[in-house]
Parts: C-alpha cells; structure tokens; sequence
C-alpha cells in the first residue's frame, strides 16, 4: 500500500538534502514551497543541519545517501534517481527502516525502449556485419536480413521499462508477450504469463526475450540452462535489466554452442566487464558498458521532474508515486 511520510507542521521548514551538483537546478523550483534544500557532497563532512532533514534526494551513483538517512532520525522520505533499488536497499537501511523510498523508474522508459530497439533493429538487419564490411571494404550486398513485424517478444519484468519496451515493439508490429508476477492485463501486451510454467511458455515461443525486471532474491539467476534450453535455437536475448538476473556461466555455454542465437548485453554479473571473460570474444555477444539510459538531456530532466513532483506531494501531505514495495525490493 503506498503510504505517505508523516511530515512537519505547515508552518516548519523542511530540510531537504539534495546532491550538489543538482541543487542550483532545482533550488528555483522550490521558491514557493516550505523547503529548504542543503546540498550534500559525496565526499568530506556531512551538511550543516543534515541530522534535521526529513527527505534525502540521492543521484544514480550516490553511496552518500546510506549516512545521510541512517544518521537522521527525522528522515521520512528517500528518493533515487535510479530505477532499480537493489543497490540502494543497504543493510543498514533494511535495519534502520521507518522512511518511504521511491524511485526514478518511469524516467527511463524512453531511453531504454530506444536502446532495446535499436539493437533489436541492428542485430535483425546485420548493422554489425555491414559496418565491418565497410571497414574492410567488402560488397556486402547479399547479407540476408530480418523484419522485427511479425516476430514475438517475450519481456520479462512489466514495470515502466518494460512497458516502454513493449510500447514499442507493438508499434513495429510484433507480438508482446510478458512475464511477471501479477496476470492482470497491460496495454500493448497479449498475453501474460506467470509462474515457473508461464515463464517457460513464453520462453519457447518468443523470437526475442528482453529482461527488465527488477533483481531480488525471486529473480536470481531467473534465467539458466534450463531455460536457455526451452528458447528457440533462432531466438535472441536482450538483458537490459541486472547482471545476477542471469546465469552468466550458463549463458556463455548457450552461445557457444548455439543453443540460442545471440545476446545484446548492457549488464553483467561483475561491472565492468572483466578482460578475461568469455563473452568478449563471443561473435554472438553484442556487449554495452550498461548505458542503456544513454544519460541523455532527457533523462536527467525526467528524473529532476519526478523528484520534485513526488516533493510537492511530500510537503502537501499527499500519495508519493513510484513507491517501493522494499520487502519485496521494487
């Protein structure tokens, strides 16, 4: 259930951390409001009145956030500005308890869809093969190439990533299939599947499977040899969501031995990737520093928006949005 932190009187002055190099950006949009935003470092002593605050504003690669919330006991509120949180739930958060967090997930939706479908796009009409014939100066006029319309998608994880995601390739005519824990119906979707069963469904019938869900203890290693083994030898993989989602081992081994036809990976079980991994040298593997957001001017002006919407409905005393369920990690 989302829930709203309790908060200060009206007449009180909120103190609200926020990352420094956001806070000149945001600090007009607060003029009006009974906020007062301190800008917190990553490094050096903590801010001046930090220990009164009652929201903190972490930024995507911010470890800061963990002291800030754990050392201030009026603090009801943390937001990331990324869209996983399994990074962000630390232990000492799970013990310290007692605050709301959401996150930053419909700001990707964009960014990402388009990253997904960019490699969907370049992996089906042989982008890699014809660039590396042009470096050699090759005719290669006979490669044969593929259409996305008519294929099936099968994305696992239905959040605002996956939704994007599944806008999209509805919009380039394939099916849109999806698997996650609830069955209810989605937009764009035909069909949801659940369950260990419903996950190998969409595993056997899918032309791409695109992984977005969120990493918990349930998603673990969701994808291994056995479900490598229920995909279609022509089928193709896309993990834009965490490393540890997949066996990576096992993965290797489907690629190998063509078991499946290829992978597009933004995200790995160590990041960076390491030199000696296997999959460096896979001719299958198309590999990505997990950029999928692309920071682009568009997302960060997302993330400012979703912060400071969910603030003002902090300060009103309203439902925040983007809430995180944190037992069950998203």
């Amino acid at each position: 259930m989302h829930h709203t932190p309790a908060i200060p009187g009206h007449n009180e002055c909120m103190i609200v951390l926020v990352p420094e190099h956001v806070h000149a950006e945001l600090s007009p949009s607060v003029s009006a409001l009974p906020v007062t935003l301190i800008p917190y470092s990553e490094e050096g002593p903590p801010p001046e009145r930090a220990d009164e605050a009652v929201a903190v504003f972490r930024w995507v690669a911010g470890k800061r956030y963990e002291s800030l919330v754990v050392d201030a006991p009026p603090v009801r509120w943390l937001h990331t500005a990324s869209a996983g949180v399994d990074h962000v739930l630390t232990r000492r958060l799970r013990q310290r308890g007692g605050f709301t967090l959401t996150d930053s997930g419909p700001a990707f939706g964009i960014c990402i869809g388009e990253y997904v479908l960019t490699w969907m796009l370049a992996v089906s009409h042989r982008v890699p093969e014809l660039l590396a014939s042009q470096t050699r100066r090759e005719w290669a006029q006979k490669l044969t190439h593929e259409e996305l319309s008519g294929q099936t998608v099968g994305i696992l994880g239905l959040g605002p990533i996956g939704q994007a995601i599944a806008q999209r390739c509805r919009a380039l005519g394939m099916t849109v299939l999806a698997f996650r824990r609830s069955d209810r119906p989605a937009e764009n979707v035909t069909t949801i599947f659940t369950g260990p069963e419903g996950l190998k469904t969409l595993l056997t019938v899918s032309d791409w499977v695109v992984v977005a869900t969120a990493l918990t203890g349930e998603t673990r290693s969701l994808l291994g040899a056995a479900e490598f083994a229920a995909m279609k030898p022509s089928a193709r993989l896309v993990n834009v969501a965490r490393g540890p989602v997949i066996d990576e081992q096992a993965l290797i081994a489907a690629l190998r031995e063509g078991r499946i036809a290829g992978a597009v990976l933004d995200v790995f079980t160590q990041e960076p990737l390491p030199e000696e991994s296997p999959l460096w040298d896979l001719p299958n593997a198309y590999l990505t520093p997990h950029n999928s957001p692309g920071w682009t001017v568009g997302l960060r002006r997302r993330q400012l928006e979703l912060f400071m919407g969910n603030l003002r409905r902090f300060v009103a005393g309203e439902p925040l949005e983007g809430v995180v369920d944190i037992e069950r990690g998203y």
